[in-house]
């Protein structure tokens, strides 16, 4: 007369209870828009030359889920194709599917796949410090002074969200050597956790490798480029480099700082920070 009774067929898969609710089942696309998306996405590999299982693996999906959704022998799930659209950074459904992401949004693979939400934090206008070139010796020594070797050279740079790429880009402004005032992009890839500020004219690069902003803005690195000497001659050179926000200068100095300008104590203080920290390394040889 007396037993168990089975409350809920549920219980072994689940424990389902008061105030759970059970998993909505993921939206399936229709068997043309799967379709669609799968011819999408082969071009996409054909296109970066790139594996189903390098592309599985930014997607964090299985290589067989991969297989059987490209192969038709499984409709793609809006979550899947999400997943894969931001591994892609590109729109694989048409406005007949739900809520397409704006493409415009996110920067290419070469920069890094990132979106424009999430690289907010670094659009601003920054006091950039850097050595002079004009030094003399082999290398830049931060815990010398007094000399006019010891210069430094700060200038404006803009960084700012650019829709026509999709991508960060970067202007430098108020040098004192306008010639060289460069414009270029920003990379801001997941692996390395550092930004690349790029220039690529007509082959020519420059390379500066920053850390990410610190609690107060600032970014801190390693400029990588050519040294204009007599003439036509070139050299190229390596230094430490800092951007801080304009905000967190009272009043910023610009061009060739010596020590007699009020800012060269603070700007001194950030390029040495970027060797003391260290945000880089410069080796001696």
């Amino acid at each position: 007369m007396y037993g168990f009774v089975l409350i809920c067929p549920f219980c072994y898969s689940g424990w389902i209870g008061a105030g759970v609710t059970m998993k909505t089942p993921d939206k399936q696309l229709s068997e043309e828009q799967s379709r669609e998306v799968a011819e999408k996405i082969r071009e996409e590999i054909a296109r970066r030359r790139i594996s189903r299982q390098a592309l599985a693996e930014q997607a964090k999906l299985s290589l067989s889920t991969l297989e059987k959704v490209l192969g038709g022998r499984r409709p793609f799930t809006l979550a899947t194709t999400v997943r894969l659209e931001q591994a892609l950074g590109v729109s694989l459904r048409k406005n007949g599917a739900a809520s397409p992401p704006d493409n415009s949004d996110v920067a290419p693979d070469s920069l890094g796949s990132y979106s424009h939400r999430a690289v907010t934090s670094l659009e601003d206008t920054y006091v950039t410090l850097r050595p002079s070139f004009g030094l003399t010796g082999r290398e830049w020594n931060p815990n010398s002074s007094g000399s006019d070797k010891d210069a430094i050279f700060a200038y404006r740079t803009e960084i700012v969200w650019d829709p026509q790429v999709p991508s960060l880009v970067f202007r430098e402004g108020e040098r004192i050597d306008t010639a060289y005032e460069h414009t270029g992009h920003v990379a801001v890839p997941h692996q390395s956790g550092f930004i690349y500020l790029v220039i690529n004219r007509h082959g020519q690069h420059r390379v500066i490798t920053v850390s990410r902003p610190t609690m107060t803005g600032e970014m801190y690195g390693i400029i990588s480029t050519l040294r204009a000497g007599p003439g036509s001659q070139l050299t190229p050179i390596a230094a430490p480099i800092a951007f801080i926000p304009v905000g967190n200068v009272k009043a910023p100095t610009l061009g060739r700082i010596v020590s007699e300008d009020a800012n060269y104590t603070l700007y001194r203080e950030h390029l040495c920070r970027t060797l003391d920290e260290p945000f880089a390394v410069l080796l001696p040889v």
